[in-house]
């Protein structure tokens, strides 16, 4: 094949070659760069660029070793710099110097910001479709356990009772937004650069738009300069995958917080855990734990190629080589992340007693204890000071308010009556009635809605 240092006179130091060299990460971008060449092959061949039968003789070979790849027996060799430079030297091995004829009307430029679209619009469909199976697990365990009532918290501090199910839908509702910026996010990488060239174009009469057809993209790029030094849609994906996982991570966290002793709302089975190298009574959630850890990797991804775009001029700079392992990375650690959550999810055990018992703690009821007030015709903020002294009483006393008597309540507004009673954790579930609410009805509409919407 031909030699791309033929201007330099000197060969590449064996450092030079071992800094520069991509091919150990980017061969994972093989079928995507065979399926641009036999696309373009195909052009070249309909535009009278090349002849048809050069043309089939290509495209045969890029089959072929399609095929080798499939089987595992394609190997490379440590000197081809990249994957479109190894592709075209096994091509050339198999078909003779014809091969050579591929690289007519395209630069690797364009080539591999083609190959990074094409990779990124399969990664996006595939993690939606984890996305959706996540999704599912949660609200096949709302429904579950839809009668359990657990302590809604703000500050980690015992606040207002909720539904589990209410709960879980909120992180339901997280990874809607995610399948969303995803689909964004496959909006502007469905775009085809491929007939930019190095920079400028070609200067071939090539058919941009059938090369989009071939490829299945919905347009094609209209400033060859953008197209090849473009990664806005790589760091939109890592942008949605950092969110994404920022979501789980705080799923993780909740989840290392219920299955500890003092909470015992959860037990995750033994599948999902480990235990301890010297103490024999421990299970240790280190999914949950390491999905806290590995987001910060993804993170780092984002803000590395931010940094690494920052400053470049057009076109085309060999900074932005440093785009591909990063991405490889978070596209790793975003769809390992959402399998393991979902096997985990499917398995978990809720334990009611514990969570019933959380739920009498803290005074839950005594933002229903204020609200009873203002229905009575106290303002709100009377009755927030009231309930507050209310709540410092029964603290005094050790006593919850169920323990108080009448005479009691009285004590801080004689609009307390024999009805305060009435307030219980169910009546507490039941006002929240509005839309988005924690109330029963609502929570049963949204996980209705929650399962079509998927189905």
């Amino acid at each position: 094949m031909a030699n791309t240092r033929s201007r330099l006179k000197k060969p590449a130091d064996k450092s030079v070659v071992a800094y520069t060299v991509s091919l150990p990460y980017d061969k994972r971008l093989c079928k995507y760069d065979i399926a641009g060449s036999i696309a373009h092959a195909n052009m070249l061949a309909k535009q009278g660029i090349i002849t048809d039968q050069d043309a089939e003789s290509i495209t045969w070979g890029l089959a072929s070793i399609r095929e080798e790849m499939e089987k595992g027996k394609l190997s490379f060799k440590d000197e081809q710099e990249d994957i479109h430079m190894a592709i075209e030297a096994r091509l050339i091995e198999k078909i003779g110097e014809i091969g050579g004829k591929l690289h007519t009307a395209r630069s690797r430029n364009d080539q591999v910001a083609l190959d990074l679209r094409l990779f990124i619009k399969e990664v996006i469909s595939e993690t939606v479709a984890s996305v959706k199976k996540l999704q599912l697990a949660l609200i096949d365990l709302a429904d579950a356990n839809k009668d359990v009532v657990i302590p809604g918290y703000t500050h980690l501090q015992s606040a207002q009772p909720v539904l589990l199910a209410h709960h879980l839908l909120a992180y339901y509702e997280m990874f809607v937004r995610d399948t969303s910026r995803f689909w964004d996010c496959h909006k502007r990488t469905d775009v085809m650069p491929l007939g930019s060239g190095a920079l400028s174009g070609v200067g071939y009469k090539v058919d941009r738009e059938f090369l989009a057809r071939e490829l299945g993209f919905s347009q094609v790029s209209q400033n060859s300069l953008d197209a090849v030094s473009d990664r806005d849609f790589i760091l939109e994906f890592e942008a949605a995958a950092s969110i994404c996982m920022m979501h789980l991570s705080r799923l993780a966290e909740e989840l290392v917080i219920w299955s500890s002793a003092e909470f015992g709302f959860i037990e995750i089975d033994g599948a999902f855990a480990t235990s301890s190298s010297i103490m024999p009574q421990k299970k240790n959630p280190d999914v949950a734990e390491l999905a806290r850890g590995k987001t910060g990797r993804v993170y780092g991804n984002l803000m590395a190629l931010l940094t690494t775009m920052k400053a470049l001029p057009l076109a085309y700079n060999r900074d932005m080589q440093e785009d591909k392992q990063g991405l490889f990375d978070t596209v790793d650690v975003l769809s390992s992340t959402l399998e393991v959550f979902t096997g985990m999810v499917k398995t978990l055990k809720v334990k009611p007693k514990n969570v019933a018992r959380s739920v009498q703690l803290g005074y839950i009821l005594a933002t229903d204890m204020a609200d009873y007030l203002v229905k009575k015709g106290e303002t709100f903020r009377s009755a927030h000071e009231i309930v507050a002294k209310l709540v410092n009483y029964a603290e005094e006393k050790g006593k919850t308010f169920e323990q108080l008597k009448a005479s009691e309540f009285k004590q801080f507004s004689p609009l307390f009556n024999k009805d305060v009673s009435s307030i219980t954790i169910k009546s507490s579930l039941a006002s929240r009635d509005s839309t988005g609410g924690t109330a029963p009805g609502q929570v049963a509409k949204a996980l209705s809605a929650a399962r079509k919407a998927l189905t």
